[in-house]
């Protein structure tokens, strides 16, 4: 005897092809440009709950994420979007199934969350002060200020790399130790220097072993002026020691970054 099967309950369901990734939190009335483009040149959009919404983009669940391209246009749609409107970054690699997903499961689930750090945001963004030694002109400076470097230094000149291999070691060790000791003074210098423009400071890790500082700060959009002349000011102090960076408006990563959400 045969039986006949339930097709609408029992055929297998069709593989998910695509989902939808999300960028981060903003305000509801934000509009995407009809330009702007995501992570895999997805077109950008908005789902909407209540007065919060989500960037979001459609994106090929059968294509691995990771690449420095992909990084780059995340950071790039929340970078520019921080300049006109407050956003929570969430980290990269976010996926969920579909728009109604992010709705109810991201906005809808967080609502009252996202709405008070947008609330805490509103009008301001990251900037980050980068601070770069001059190679020679640090070198110079921990030399002249260490009595046992200049003696090494004077012990190595002229001499054969194998014969002066300890003084060489022993050179580089002072070296390293006295970059990371000018490196924290001027850490402080800088904070010192942002103090007045915001409350919200983060001393990030040394990325480069000749970096002077790098310090993220949250502060208003409206006094990017006074900033930049604070940096400016330091440079100038700095001319010819240390090169001074100013990076941003940024979305605020240091300070309000939501966790990936499940999708």
């Amino acid at each position: 005897m045969m039986s006949t099967s339930k097709e609408s309950n029992d055929a297998p369901e069709e593989p998910r092809t695509s989902g939808i990734y999300v960028y981060g939190i903003v305000p509801a009335d934000v509009e995407a440009e009809e330009d702007a483009v995501g992570v895999c040149d997805g077109s950008v959009a908005i789902v909407t709950h209540g007065d919060i919404a989500a960037l979001v983009s459609e994106i090929s669940v059968d294509r691995p994420l990771g690449k420095p391209e992909d990084l780059q246009a995340h950071a790039h749609l929340l970078d520019g979007t921080s300049g006109v409107a407050p956003v929570l970054p969430l980290r990269f690699g976010a996926v969920m199934t579909d728009e109604e997903a992010v709705e109810k499961e991201l906005l809808e689930a967080h609502a009252e969350e996202f709405a008070a750090a947008l609330k805490e945001l509103e009008g301001r963004a990251q900037y980050v002060v980068k601070g770069r030694y001059v190679e020679e002109a640090i070198l110079r400076e921990i030399i002249e200020e260490n009595q046992q470097a200049g003696e090494l230094v004077g012990a190595i000149r002229d001499q054969p790399e194998e014969t002066t291999r300890d003084a060489r070691m022993a050179l580089g060790e002072i070296v390293s130790n006295g970059i990371e000791a000018k490196r924290d003074e001027d850490t402080r210098t800088v904070v010192e220097a942002l103090q007045s423009l915001s409350d919200s400071v983060n001393v990030r890790e040394p990325t480069h072993e000749e970096e002077a500082a790098q310090v993220a700060v949250l502060v208003e959009v409206a006094r990017q002026e006074e900033l930049e002349k604070a940096v400016g000011e330091l440079a100038e102090r700095w001319d010819g020691r240390v090169e001074m960076r100013l990076l941003g408006p940024l979305a605020a990563y240091d300070f309000v970054v939501t966790q990936k959400p499940e999708g």
